[in-house]
């Protein structure tokens, strides 16, 4: 492998790993249990990679539904 495109992957990993992190915290301190919140990231991972083909509007419903049922917004 081309030790330029190494280089270039490997920083991508690690930026991605320093916004996760910072992710976690900003959910940590709005409440969310470190299940949920490992839930949550890997949804999102999933969706990002092409994990559903569905609609768009279905990954907000399925946020807000989450939220409902921790008890984090009332209907």
């Amino acid at each position: 492998m081309n030790h330029r495109i190494q280089a270039d992957e490997e920083r991508n990993i690690a930026t991605r790993v320093e916004a996760e992190a910072a992710e976690r915290d900003q959910l940590t301190r709005c409440g969310f249990s470190t299940e949920e919140i490992v839930d949550l990231l890997w949804l999102r991972r999933w969706y990002q990679s092409g994990g559903s083909n569905r609609i768009p509007l279905v990954r907000h419903w399925e946020f807000l539904k989450r939220l409902v049922r921790s008890g984090r917004l009332d209907v």
